[in-house]
């Protein structure tokens, strides 16, 4: 068993500077968690902490069935893989990816076999007899994943493993660590894995769940595509996504029967089932958030005839496959998410006219900016 559980964490630094307050989760055994969150959240704190690099001041962990609070980072059954690859520059492959063995005093055959199984797994066997130097950024950070799995470890720790390589050596890394993952729990190896990151990208296509953290508080732990689809506040809802939600102030009013949004000085009308939900709040303020996806061209819905609104277009970015239209309404900036084959050309400068499809909307209570619209 390899869960890893946290109960009421909290860091507080001698000056008095309250990093983590009172986390509660629990990472099931085999579990990919991914932590998330912009930088100073004390995602990578929190995990310096299940590792034991960093000391609690409140709270206790679990790793299995042992309190690991006093356990020294050595016994506690994880093996970290850090940002800057922490390879010794004099040793080959070989000998960086056997060290921990060495040290441990594990026989020489034992080592043998589990350094090249690792290498095998991470294709890395033509490089065992290379020094770091030697190798590019995306081969030493493989090396870095092949010590850690060499020590079987209970649980693998991941701190920002990818930002030092360029975008392309990032995604190819993502799909080897996700097979990696997969590897281990088809062979029945132990395989929770917690990730820290701050590129949301890589941890909606990544994390079996993701723990998303605002200044040292968990604001949602969820499945990718319900963090994506029912986030639990604006945070998460702003958070999560590229590009943004499109989130502005607004109103909930009632007009001929309907409940509307008062939005940008527009009025959207809520369809019968999201209004049922937000009644309660007819009258108030609220913040509305709608994804650039859901903010269509009229010209491929024409058949609707509510909730139109003519944008001034002020910047076009051409992604090949879609492209992502910027534009005014009052004095806010939406984005709108369009397929280019379906649409004539649009012209920066100039007004278009939008469709706003109301029922993937988001409704957002203004004071506590929790979702009440799931």
């Amino acid at each position: 068993m390899a869960e890893v559980i946290l109960k009421k964490v909290e860091k507080e630094y001698p000056n008095g500077f309250k990093a983590v307050h009172g986390i509660d989760l629990e990472i099931k055994d085999g579990e990919f968690m991914v932590f998330v969150g912009p930088s100073g959240c004390s995602k990578s704190t929190t995990l310096r902490m299940i590792a034991g690099l960093e000391d609690i001041t409140g709270g206790e962990i679990w790793i299995g069935d042992k309190c690991v609070n006093e356990v020294p980072p050595k016994d506690r059954g994880i093996a970290m893989v850090f940002q800057n690859y922490a390879l010794y520059p004099h040793m080959t492959v070989y000998d960086n990816m056997a060290f921990g063995l060495k040290f441990q005093k594990t026989p020489k055959d034992e080592i043998d076999k589990r350094v090249r199984d690792a290498a095998e797994k991470l294709e890395i066997t033509d490089l065992l007899d290379r020094k770091p130097k030697e190798m590019s950024g995306g081969q030493r950070q493989r090396v870095a994943v092949g010590r850690a799995i060499v020590r079987k470890p209970e649980v693998f720790l991941f701190d920002e493993p990818l930002s030092n390589l360029d975008a392309k050596l990032r995604v190819s890394m993502r799909v080897r660590i996700n097979q990696l993952h997969q590897q281990l729990k088809a062979e029945g190896q132990p395989a929770t894995m917690i990730y820290v990151t701050h590129d949301q990208v890589e941890a909606m296509t990544m994390g079996d769940r993701i723990c998303v953290l605002k200044f040292g508080r968990i604001m949602q732990v969820d499945t990718p595509l319900n963090l994506y689809n029912k986030p639990a506040n604006k945070f998460v809802a702003s958070f999560i996504g590229a590009p943004a939600m499109n989130i502005a102030p607004g109103e909930l009013v009632s007009e001929n029967g309907k409940v509307v949004v008062k939005v940008s000085g527009q009025t959207l009308i809520l369809p019968e089932e999201k209004a049922k939900k937000v009644k309660d709040y007819v009258g108030k303020k609220i913040w509305f958030g709608i994804r650039p996806e859901h903010v269509r061209s009229a010209e491929t819905h024409p058949s609707e005839n509510e909730n139109y609104v003519n944008g001034s277009v002020t910047v076009v970015e051409q992604m090949g496959n879609e492209e992502f239209v910027y534009f005014n309404v009052g004095e806010e900036q939406y984005i709108s998410r369009l397929n280019p084959e379906k649409i004539s050309r649009i012209a920066l400068g100039k007004d278009y006219k939008f469709w706003f499809d109301l029922n993937k909307c988001h409704i957002f209570d203004f004071e506590t900016e929790e979702n009440i619209s799931l």
